[in-house]
């Protein structure tokens, strides 16, 4: 048994792939990384800026859509659909064997209705309506505004993703979104479920820039030490606000957990070990998304134990030893409105390179 698989019967965690190709699934490499120990797929713009601009597989299928004078904004929906669909057929058998708990693939909503709660929801709602498949999650970007069309799209039964997360704060709010969805649908909540991402390897960049800036000696000894603290920190708040009365009337109905996830869990500074912000965070009913070197790093020499909360009061003391230095509230509106733009800018340079693709397959 690999670590992939061993991650998630020792520990309770599901590891699944930050990454999908259109060349991936015609080559069966999807299906072989689920049979090494991948639950779960996530995507997003970026991802999709670099999969379609790169090389030919996409070609066919885009020539097509031209021929019959598909815009190439819908274009691009349908060549992303087209890869959600293939993947949520793979990772069906995932879905039905863990009754649920995994199995699932992402897609996000267009990241430019951030900031629009009624547009954020309705993307979501006909994303759900258009694929159509029980493992299928819908990113919305956890904005004050998604916050409320998270709420929204829980009450309708449908399965949420809560992306670009950078505060405990924020996540209190979408876990309230989550409770007071399920609160408000009438009938069965058994099949509704939901993650909250945490971008972990962010926080580390942007706190260790203010660090730097600093640059006492008591400041550089916190230097990547930020992330792992407030994923520790995120954990603890999960554990305790989906316990109690209110959670337990919940689950007396059926009600499934919101499960944190760990993201962008790659390390930026080559100084840090490679799979830190997978050994750092394993513990029960989490999910750690992660790019193919990490999954691969991790299967090669990554450490298998209950990280997660082993020292929570040690996390405590580094947050807040970080924050008597660095605005952290700052830190999660600064990190959030550069995910909000940079996947947006992901979506708009696709854009101009199917344009200019078009012309070429044009002529």
């Amino acid at each position: 048994m690999g670590r992939l698989h061993q991650l998630h019967a020792e520990a309770g965690q599901s590891p699944w792939l930050d990454n999908l190709r259109r060349d991936w699934i015609d080559s069966g490499e999807i299906e072989r990384w689920v049979e090494r120990g991948v639950r779960g797929i996530t995507s997003n713009p970026s991802i999709f800026q670099k999969a379609i601009t790169a090389g030919t597989a996409y070609d066919e299928q885009f020539a097509d859509l031209l021929a019959s004078n598909t815009p190439i904004e819908d274009a691009y929906w349908d060549l992303v659909v087209h890869d959600i669909r293939a993947a949520l057929a793979v990772l069906r058998p995932v879905y039905d064997g863990s009754n649920g708990e995994d199995g699932f693939v992402s897609i996000e909503v267009d990241p430019g209705l951030a900031h629009d709660e009624e547009g954020t929801a309705a993307s979501a709602r006909h994303l759900h309506e258009l694929i159509a498949e029980p493992n299928l999650y819908v990113k919305i970007p956890g904005t004050a505004e998604g916050v409320g069309a998270i709420e929204q799209m829980v009450a309708e039964g449908r399965n949420i993703n809560v992306t670009l997360i950078f505060s405990l704060e924020r996540y209190g709010d979408i876990i309230e979104a989550y409770l007071s969805g399920l609160e408000r649908r009438e009938g069965d909540i058994s099949q509704v479920t939901g993650v909250a991402s945490f971008f972990i390897s962010r926080v580390d960049t942007e706190i260790d820039r203010r660090l730097d800036t600093i640059g006492t000696p008591e400041a550089l000894a916190l230097r990547g030490k930020g992330a792992v603290a407030q994923g520790q920190l995120a954990y603890e708040l999960f554990r305790r606000r989906f316990s109690g009365s209110r959670w337990d009337a919940l689950a007396g109905r059926g009600a499934r957990f919101q499960r944190p996830l760990w993201a962008s869990t790659s390390t930026k500074n080559p100084a840090y070990r490679d799979t830190l912000y997978v050994d750092e965070l394993i513990g029960p009913d989490t999910v750690n998304t992660l790019p193919e070197p990490t999954l691969e790093a991790f299967e090669d020499h990554g450490r298998i134990a209950r990280t997660i909360d082993a020292d929570t009061d040690a996390a405590h003391r580094t947050w807040e030893a970080i924050g008597a230095l660095v605005d952290l509230d700052d830190v999660g509106r600064t990190l959030e409105d550069e995910g909000v733009t940079a996947f947006s800018k992901a979506i708009d340079d696709l854009f101009a390179s199917l344009r200019e693709k078009a012309e070429l397959l044009r002529s």
